[in-house]
């Protein structure tokens, strides 16, 4: 899991568990150096020593809801590799409530980390995305697709959804890739304040950061925009 000085670098919010910690191990075994941000320092320690603690790692405390932690996150990733390459949205909460009788008191910390967060990690990286002609990958859902009954949640996966393509008519004259990677329903801790697991057969985050992989991989060039990633048997 060593890499070299100038090895491709990439930044990934919620990077500390489930999809966003697949997508750092998988990228660690491919020779990146990485940045890992999340709210939990303990989460991140843990992280970081289940790996065996690799110096192409780096975890930076903070909320990608608050735009100066993700500048900061940024301008530390610059200063530790000298070079950002792709930067991962992955960060994302849910209240799994309906927006006719849920508690709207965990509405606003939602809103501010599934759209404003994104849209923060993109306007702090995009001049150095601009030098590697990098590639920014959103993670957005399958509920920022299909509409449900009440989904708030579901609606700030929507407004994912049309940042990722507004986001792309910007920066593609700039030589910058945009991908947004929908997954349906995946087996990771989102589900832990929901209950239960949902029922039927679940992704894996490892599944997921397959395919967040292989996008980010593509040959120069080439831009994939648009990957949704249904487990089998999940019909919406």
């Amino acid at each position: 899991m060593s890499s070299s000085p100038d090895a491709p670098v990439a930044l990934i919010t919620g990077g500390g568990s489930g999809i966003g910690a697949a997508v750092a191990r998988q990228l660690l075994d491919a020779g990146y150096r990485v940045t890992v941000t999340g709210r939990g320092e303990e989460r991140l320690r843990s992280f970081a020593a289940d790996l065996g603690d690799p110096e192409g790692l780096l975890t930076v405390v903070g909320s990608t809801a608050d735009y100066d932690c993700i500048q900061s996150a940024v301008d530390r990733t610059l200063k530790q590799y000298g070079r950002l390459d792709t930067v991962v949205a992955n960060a994302g909460t849910a209240t799994h409530d309906s927006v006719a009788e849920g508690d709207p008191a965990g509405w606003t910390d939602m809103v501010l980390t599934n759209v404003l967060g994104p849209a923060f990690l993109i306007r702090a990286s995009i001049d150095a995305l601009k030098e590697t002609r990098g590639r920014i990958v959103l993670v957005g859902s399958v509920a920022g697709f299909v509409p449900t009954p009440g989904n708030i949640y579901g609606a700030t996966k929507w407004a994912v959804t049309g940042l990722a393509e507004n986001t792309r008519r910007q920066v593609t004259e700039w030589g910058v890739g945009v991908t947004l990677i929908a997954p349906g329903r995946v087996e990771t801790p989102f589900w832990d304040s929901y209950g239960s697991l949902p029922p039927g057969h679940l992704l894996t985050a490892d599944q997921i950061a397959d395919s967040v992989v292989w996008a980010i991989r593509q040959p120069e060039g080439v831009d994939v925009n648009t990957v949704v990633v249904r487990p089998i048997g999940q019909p919406n």
